[in-house]
């Protein structure tokens, strides 16, 4: 059901036919206009399933649960000097004063004014002869004082929409700073996997060296062929030049390291970055979908979408009357010589009374303006929140696709070093030569090769997943309201189906 609202001046001493007229076609009116959008919620979108290890929000320093000072100090270091949190920061604090000089109308404001002139009076104006014709100083000190009576909400809905503002560029600098830390934390460790596959190759490398020089010593025997010498040799150069590659992806990953924390290239030279040794860390199967109103991107969303919706607000209260009480005191004189006398004193208060009825369709298409960004504002939320059950949905999935790889990886860890155990056992017991074992531990450093990249990328998610539920984000102030109804807990899972 829709309410028509009208605003208007019905003039003392017409009609009632003509102020009947003016009510029905001459005034100002708000009918009609409404947002579309609908705000989605969370539990029409969230997985339902087993609730088994269900997850939990992460601390609000929850890197350190790595137990790495290298990370923690890089983490704190990004925290103060990385540039793109000083300019969130200052969004934060122009949102805020923008706030404050909204709120300023609603209540009393007092301006004092001195002035003194110098002035020749007209002949023919208000000022008789001899004043008229004459040049005088003209002088005046008043306070003047103003209050308007905010009888419909308007400015109480510009301030809640400025407040809404601010809080959420308050929640976007939040965000600013968890997604610092999860780079910092995804960039380490892909430098940490870097650094790890150096130390591998350089193994490798030596292995290959002391395979080549077997193979020369067969071929000099006559126990193996040219061919498998030069097999051999062309091994070598290709570890070399996968040395190369991971000398320059490590020197590319500390540059963005060091961007991170704010710093010249040079700074993490010197770096020298470890997986956690930790353990892996226990994924849950499945995420309360109540934790996705923790994240600051979603949270911010919805103060926008506050803040849009108490523009509408402020742009209906634009249809009704405007209600001013001024007030002024003072002295004013022609001359320097009594302008603070008794006599020169001068004073007035009144109100003052406006409103609109005919404005060629001003205020509807400034209410219209409102409602449309209110449904932008709703839809931006929307994609939020579509985008945080995808987030949280991919780190989830990925994580039970890697414990399976996991799972398979450590059995064939197992294997390679079960049958480079034998190979060195029948070496040293006379019944194999070397090259079966450096062959055996060939096929060891390669798994090993593998398994650190798993170990990387479990980690690489362990972060993810802490950024895909909000980093620990917690309010400075206000919190959200609520982003859904009901007190079903669903959750959000990555498993299929």
């Amino acid at each position: 059901m829709s309410l028509a609202y009208f605003s208007c001046r019905v003039v003392p001493g017409m009609g009632m036919a003509l102020g009947l007229v003016l009510v029905l076609s001459g005034c100002a009116d708000f009918s009609g206009i409404r947002t579309q959008a609908q705000m989605i919620q969370l539990q029409s979108l969230a997985a339902t399933g087993r609730q088994a290890n269900p997850g939990t929000f992460p601390q609000q320093r929850w890197w350190i649960a790595f137990g790495d000072a290298g990370l923690d100090a890089l983490i704190a270091q990004a925290m103060a000097a990385n540039p793109s949190l000083k300019i969130a920061q200052s969004r934060v604090i122009e949102a805020q004063a923008s706030a404050a000089a909204t709120g300023s109308p609603r209540y009393p404001q007092l301006n004092g004014e001195a002035k003194i002139t110098r002035e020749r009076l007209s002949e023919n104006s208000i000022y008789p002869p001899p004043l008229g014709g004459s040049t005088v100083t003209m002088n005046s000190a008043n306070l003047a004082g103003q209050w308007q009576l905010d009888l419909f909400g308007k400015n109480r809905a510009a301030l809640d929409a400025a407040i809404g503002q601010s809080r959420a560029a308050e929640a976007d600098a939040q965000a600013a700073r968890m997604l610092l830390a999860a780079n910092v934390a995804q960039r380490y460790f892909s430098l940490a996997r870097l650094l790890a596959q150096q130390d591998l190759d350089r193994a490798l490398l030596r292995q290959r060296e002391q395979i080549l020089e077997l193979v020369r010593q067969r071929v000099a025997a006559g126990l193996d062929t040219t061919l498998a010498q030069r097999q051999a040799q062309a091994e070598v150069p290709q570890i070399r030049r996968d040395l190369a590659v991971l000398d320059e992806q490590a020197m590319l990953a500390r540059h963005a390291l060091a961007a991170l924390i704010g710093a010249g290239p040079s700074a993490t030279d010197k770096l020298l970055a470890h997986l956690p040794s930790v353990g892996i860390p226990q994924v849950p199967r499945q995420i309360p979908a109540e934790l996705l109103g923790h994240r600051a991107d979603v949270v911010a969303a919805r103060w926008r979408v506050e803040s849009e919706l108490q523009g509408i607000r402020e742009a209906r209260a634009a249809f009704y009357p405007n209600i001013n009480l001024s007030a002024f005191i003072g002295f004013e004189s022609i001359g320097l010589s009594k302008w603070l006398s008794v006599g020169s004193r001068t004073f007035g208060v009144g109100p003052a009374l406006s409103l609109p009825i005919f404005d060629a369709g001003l205020l509807r298409a400034r209410l219209q303006g409102h409602t449309a960004r209110a449904d932008a504002a709703i839809e931006s939320y929307n994609a939020a929140v579509l985008n945080a059950i995808r987030d949280v949905a991919d780190q989830l999935s990925s994580w039970h696709a890697l414990q399976a790889q996991l799972q398979e990886q450590m059995a064939a860890q197992a294997a390679v070093s079960s049958a480079y155990d034998l190979a060195l056992a029948r070496y040293q017991g006379g019944l194999s030569n070397y090259l079966n074992v450096l062959t055996a531990e060939n096929a060891v450093l390669q798994q090993r090769r593998i398994l650190i990249d798993l170990q990387a990328r479990v980690y690489d998610l362990d972060v993810g997943l802490a950024r895909a539920l909000g980093g620990g984000y917690v309010a400075a102030g206000k919190a959200a309201p609520q982003l859904s109804n009901g007190s079903q807990t669903k959750t959000v899972s990555g498993e299929p189906g």
